[in-house]
């Protein structure tokens, strides 16, 4: 059993070392955040499966705090209305679920991002093309080799590798690592 623990720990930091090389992008994505949040935006995130549960946990660390007492910071998982999610599954399909969602609460300001470990999730595609034909700023976090979401959004972050765990590792610790550098800017700035 050791055995498998030490298998996994290497392949999380061999991820890891990759990690290191996405510096430039994750600050370029903070910069985004940072600028819809100073212009009276908010953040939209989705995702399905475990990428859902991530969306969900950044959402709620922008609105209760990270780690410094401030303001809520405007956000929203878009994978957490069970209503919205049955009645719309029910009466269209599954693949537009993110961009109806989009359409209605999205504005210029905000800030939509998509989590998708294969780049290939078609509602999050579908979400990221309503969001720039409404001129609102789109980011994602993905995997592999980013699939056909990779051109699509404004910022990418694309985790090199083929093992969804630890691509969702590294996609946890980019938005643990966001939360911590919009605490310190925000508070910097007294916004």
């Amino acid at each position: 059993m050791i055995n498998s623990f030490d298998n996994a720990l290497r392949r999380h930091q061999q991820t890891f070392e990759k990690v290191k090389e996405l510096g430039p992008d994750a600050l370029r994505l903070a910069e985004a955040v940072i600028h819809c949040l100073k212009s009276g935006g908010k953040v939209l995130w989705m995702g399905n499966g475990g990428s859902a549960a991530d969306s969900q946990h950044l959402a709620a660390e922008f609105m209760v705090r990270y780690k410094a007492e401030r303001r809520p910071l405007p956000s929203i998982a878009l994978t957490t209305d069970s209503s919205i999610l049955t009645a719309h599954t029910n009466d269209y399909e599954f693949d537009t679920l993110f961009a109806r969602q989009v359409e209605g609460l999205a504005r210029k300001e905000d800030l939509v991002i998509g989590i998708s470990t294969s780049g290939n999730s078609n509602n999050i595609i579908k979400a990221i093309e309503q969001a720039k034909a409404m001129g609102v700023t789109t980011a994602t976090l993905l995997g592999r080799d980013g699939g056909k979401l990779k051109d699509l959004a404004d910022h990418s972050i694309i985790i090199p590798g083929n093992e969804t765990a630890r691509i969702q590792e590294a996609h946890l610790f980019i938005g643990h690592w966001l939360c911590e550098e919009i605490d310190y800017q925000l508070a910097d700035s007294n916004e």
